[in-house]
């Protein structure tokens, strides 16, 4: 019985990603954090701050993501399972950056640009905080729809603290918070990484199972 519930919500989790709509929705989101990369990097490299750095290359592995979705949407569950890895191990290696990178910049006592940081901040806040009303209705499915929303959520999350790091940052006259929103950034990276990947083994699993059920019937 449970296996079958599982099936038809594979199913149906396929069907719903492979709707028009969907497909558009990843390709605006495909190229606002296209955008976004290039804004922000030059902007996070003008400014020296670590964490506008961590969220440029958020959205360069965000716009691959999407672009990985887009190109297994229709595809076998194990095909979209297996993607779901390569994109779970991106933002495992997104995490393990940035937290090498803040511990460079925490040892070098950099104090980033305030303004800039507040100002490109809220430009991502706004970038992705639309990118995540667009996704909302299909944060649920699959592993690899359910790692397109847990992207585009922690970006959001990601932008806030942002610009609460801008306002710490130009409060105090330190790095400190520049370097503890970047700490936040890559746990939620890492969290985001665990959790899809549980899933995606999850789906294999269970497709191995449905598969060896199927043989063992023949």
């Amino acid at each position: 019985m449970s296996a079958g519930c599982c099936d038809h919500g594979h199913e149906h989790a396929g069907a719903a990603a492979s709707s028009p709509a969907y497909k558009r929705i990843l390709w605006i989101a495909l190229a606002v954090n296209l955008a976004m990369f290039v804004i922000e990097i030059g902007a996070g490299v003008a400014a020296q701050s670590v964490s506008l750095l961590a969220d440029s290359l958020d959205f360069l592995g965000d716009a691959g993501n999407y672009g990985i979705s887009l190109f297994v949407l229709g595809m076998a569950i194990r095909w979209r399972a297996r993607a779901s890895l390569l994109k779970a191990a991106s933002m495992g290696a997104f995490g393990l950056w940035v937290a090498i990178t803040t511990i460079n910049h925490t040892m070098a006592g950099t104090v980033p640009a305030a303004p800039v940081m507040g100002i490109v901040g809220a430009l991502a806040l706004a970038a992705n905080f639309g990118v995540a009303l667009l996704l909302y209705r299909w944060r649920e499915g699959d592993s690899n729809m359910r790692s397109v929303w847990i992207c585009t959520r922690n970006d959001a999350i990601g932008n806030v603290a942002v610009l609460a790091a801008a306002a710490g940052v130009f409060g105090s006259g330190t790095g400190w918070p520049d370097y503890l929103v970047a700490a936040i950034m890559s746990g939620l990276a890492l969290m985001g990484a665990f959790q899809v990947t549980r899933q995606a083994i999850a789906e294999l699993r269970q497709f191995r199972k449905g598969t060896l059920q199927a043989v063992g019937s023949l």
